[in-house]
């Protein structure tokens, strides 16, 4: 599995847009102007396989409290790029240094309702790390099996209605753990992106 991720991710540069929008085919994506912003999609390298490092947001913060989420966040005038951006912001959120993280590339932008436009940045986690958690951001950092999260028959599809709009989203539950929304999105992405698939879209 992280060989094919390897060769996956080389074989193309990001540069597609994704976002809410793929499974809401009658709203138009977001118009802009987008926030910059980007995440880190952490592979951790065990001997027994590769896992994703996921956060749990504190039920105290004014938006997406409690939601689960990659570690990121908006992108800094003194990031150098996505990927500056990215591994800063996960030191700053979970205490993980850069030094166990190799880039192995990036995902295609993901842009969400609410007008961010994310890079999701795919490393590699070398194993023997020490997590500190900023404790008013982050409740919980947990990890998911990666081979769970690119099963098929885990990317559930839910409806409801927002705003008095339907609404269609991915939903990836987790024992405890529900991940869905931009989150489970991203994950659909890197399942595309590794199994060499077009994104299905609802017509």
């Amino acid at each position: 599995m992280r060989d094919l991720i390897l060769r996956r991710l080389a074989a193309r540069d990001a540069g597609r847009e994704r976002g809410d929008h793929d499974l809401n085919p009658t709203s138009a994506p977001h118009p802009g102007p987008h926030t910059p912003a980007a995440v880190l999609v952490p592979l951790v390298d065990h001997p027994g396989g590769l896992t994703v490092l996921l956060t749990k947001r504190t039920s105290t913060l004014s938006k997406h409290a409690g939601q689960i989420s990659f570690p990121g966040g908006r992108l800094d005038a003194g990031d150098a790029d996505a990927v500056a951006g990215a591994l800063r912001e996960t030191e700053e959120e979970i205490g993980l240094d850069r030094g166990y993280v190799t880039v192995l590339g990036r995902l295609d932008t993901y842009v969400t309702g609410t007008g961010y436009a994310i890079t999701p940045v795919v490393g590699l986690v070398r194993p023997g790390f020490t997590l500190r958690p900023e404790p008013n951001e982050v409740a919980e950092v947990f990890e998911v099996p990666l081979d769970f999260l690119l099963e098929p028959k885990n990317h559930q599809r839910h409806q409801g209605t927002f705003n008095g709009q339907p609404r269609s989203w991915y939903a990836m539950p987790y024992g405890d753990y529900y991940i869905w929304g931009a989150t489970a999105g991203m994950l659909v992405n890197l399942y595309n992106r590794v199994r060499g698939e077009a994104p299905q879209r609802p017509s």
